[in-house]
Formats: C-alpha cells, sequence, structure tokens
C-alpha cells in the first residue's frame, strides 16, 4: 500500500511546544493531609489517614490550599492540558462518575474539556476536586510559565510557582495540610520520545485528500482526550466538514477505509489479545468498542449486521496508522505538548533517508 509522505516544516510544529515546557517553576510543593512524622525511612507514609476523598473538610481544606496559592501567584485563570479520562479500565479507587463529572462543570461538558481550554479559577478547583475523586478526568491545570497544579494518586497534590507564596503555605499549614517543598512535580510534562511532531495543517489535509481519493484511506480517528475517540468515515466530500469541526489540538490518526464484507471482518477476530472493533451501523453512525477474548462474542454480536466494520490492534507495535498528526491553533502554531503516534509514513520516510 503506497503512502504519500507528509513533512511539515519540524521546527514550526515544534517551537511552541518547547518553549512551553521549557519554563521551570521556582517554587514547588507537594500538598498533603499526610504528615511527615509518619513517613518511613523510604518516605513511604505510614500512618492512619486514607487515600481517598473525605469529600468534606479535609478535601475543601485541599480546595482552599490551591487558591491560596493561586491568589499568591496573582492568577484567575487556569490552562487546561493533556486531558484525559479513563479508559476501558479505570484505577481509581473511587467509581468513576456519569460523563466524567464534567456535564455541569464546563460548557459542552466532556466537548469542553481540550487541551488549551481555559477556565476561571472557581472551575480550574472543581476540576481538582473531581481529580481528588477520582472521577475518571485528569489534567494539569497551570498558567503558562507561572503556576501549575497536578493532581497524583492518593490525594497528592503538587503546587508550583515562579513565587515563594509565602503567605498560601502558612495557610495551608492552617488548614491541617502538610506542603513540603520539591525541586519539581513528578508530574511535570514530560514530551514522548516516540512521538512524532507533524502538523495537521494544510499540507497534511492536502496530502489525506489525496489518499482518500486514490481509496487508501477512508477512517480518521480524532482523539480529542487521551484514551477517547471519535471515529470519522471520510470521502473526498467530507474531508472539509470534518477538518472544521474537531476538537482543538486533537491527535490524528488515518487508517484504512471500513469494509463491507463484515462476514470477513469477524473471521479476522483472533483467538486471543486486546482489539478494537470499529462499525457503522445502517443510520451511518459509527460506534467503537474494545474487548478481550472474553469479549468477543459480544463485539461480534454489535458488529454483525452493520454496514461497514474495521478491526484494530491494541498493543502499540501492531496498531500503526497510515497518517498522523496533532491539530494546530488557529493561527497554524501548534501549542499541543503531545505528539502524533508514528505511522506509516513516517516507516517509507526513513527507508527513503536511509537509501538515499
Amino acid at each position: 500500500m503506497r503512502v504519500d509522505i507528509l513533512v511539515s516544516n519540524p521546527w514550526h510544529f515544534l517551537r511552541a511546544a518547547l518553549e512551553d515546557v521549557g519554563v521551570q517553576l521556582s517554587h514547588v510543593y507537594r500538598v498533603t493531609k499526610y504528615d511527615p512524622a509518619d513517613r518511613d525511612d523510604h518516605g513511604h507514609y505510614t500512618g492512619a489517614e486514607d487515600v481517598t476523598s473525605d469529600h468534606g473538610e479535609v478535601e475543601a481544606a485541599y480546595l482552599q490550599a490551591v487558591q491560596a496559592f493561586a491568589a499568591d501567584t496573582d492568577v484567575d485563570r487556569l490552562s487546561v492540558r493533556e486531558p484525559e479520562v479513563s479508559s476501558f479500565v479505570h484505577f481509581g479507587v473511587e467509581p468513576p462518575l456519569d460523563g466524567f463529572g464534567l456535564g455541569t462543570l464546563l460548557p459542552g461538558g466532556l466537548a469542553g474539556f481540550h487541551d488549551g481550554a481555559v477556565v476561571p479559577l472557581d472551575t480550574g478547583l472543581e476540576l481538582v476536586r473531581l481529580m481528588l475523586r477520582d472521577s475518571g478526568a485528569w489534567c494539569r491545570l497551570e498558567a503558562e510559565g507561572a503556576f501549575a497544579v497536578h493532581v497524583g494518586w492518593d490525594q497528592y497534590v503538587f503546587i508550583g510557582s515562579t513565587r515563594p507564596c509565602h503567605g498560601a503555605v502558612a495557610r495551608t499549614r492552617e488548614l491541617g495540610l502538610f506542603p513540603e517543598r520539591l525541586r519539581a512535580s513528578p508530574y511535570d510534562f514530560e514530551p514522548d520520545e516516540d512521538g512524532v511532531g507533524r502538523a495537521g495543517d494544510d499540507e497534511f489535509w492536502a496530502g489525506l485528500h489525496r489518499e482518500v481519493t486514490g481509496g487508501r484511506a477512508g477512517l480518521l480517528e480524532e482523539i480529542y482526550v487521551q484514551n477517547a475517540s471519535r471515529w470519522h468515515r471520510l470521502t473526498s466530500d467530507t474531508i472539509d466538514m470534518v477538518r472544521a469541526a474537531l476538537a482543538p489540538r486533537a491527535r490524528l490518526a488515518v487508517w484504512p477505509d471500513l469494509s463491507s464484507d463484515t462476514s470477513a471482518v469477524l473471521d479476522a477476530l483472533p483467538t486471543e489479545g486486546l482489539v478494537e472493533g470499529v462499525w457503522q451501523d445502517t443510520d451511518g453512525q459509527i460506534h467503537s468498542a474494545i474487548a478481550d477474548e472474553g469479549e468477543f462474542a459480544e463485539l461480534a454480536a454489535r458488529i454483525t449486521g452493520a454496514h461497514a466494520a474495521a478491526l484494530l490492534s491494541m498493543y502499540t507495535d501492531e496498531r500503526v496508522p497510515l497518517l498522523s498528526a496533532v491539530m494546530p491553533d488557529s493561527d497554524g502554531v501548534v501549542r499541543a505538548r503531545w505528539q502524533a503516534e508514528p505511522s506509516l509514513s513516517d516507516t517509507a520516510q526513513s527507508l527513503r533517508h536511509s537509501n538515499e
């Protein structure tokens, strides 16, 4: 299968992201309800505090502490960065909420939970509350170059600022929490070493149009937050409409078209493993589901009778799209820090360069 090579200016892609990652906040605190006196020689907490939120006074103290640090930094708005939601496996100690608790919090609910979304501090505090409660939604909350809040496992909160925030530190102690100085947050963003810097710009879309017209591609995966995708079946007439409706800063993966021979698709189900089934109903709606061998029968039942379908492996070395990219902002600059997955076009480009 031939795949056109789409090469955008890599520095244009990486410039904004590198500038963003390069800012190191000088004052970082780990804020917890865990008394440092109850830690062993390895720093592990050995006291009696529970790892779940109390949904009460202690949780409220966390939010007041974040608010105090934000006030000391003169921050009243925060940006959502690298949002993610629970996948088919939820590791939180509390059950996930319907809609991940975002339905009444953000305009559009989950649709408003995208990289770069700017929210007032009060909304940011409610996002912190959701993360403390293991709602199934997670993100970094940052004011670029000035302030950051990262919520970790087991009620660990990491707050960074360019200012010492002495008043906030004192206030945190008054609230019964323990602020401990660190060099950096363990949840600071780190670029994916295996990721690819490619913008979903005009050049990318022109190349995608050629692939769709040539019958080599027909399915677009829009990864609008980590662990969640929307699927679009493409024709030469619908590409521009799909592009206009994509979530800001979404990651894109391009696949061959769905097959109308659904019997052949089902015959290709492996005997074991983890796969994602994608299918289009007769009404045109596209659905997907992830299943292992214990759920293959249910997946097959859902695909049976579909208009078209495909199976994709969930294993990284087997799940390689034809093309991939990250959507830039409206001014053409990619400010998302996450990167696209390696694609077959990258392999073809590497082979071409090695033969030159």
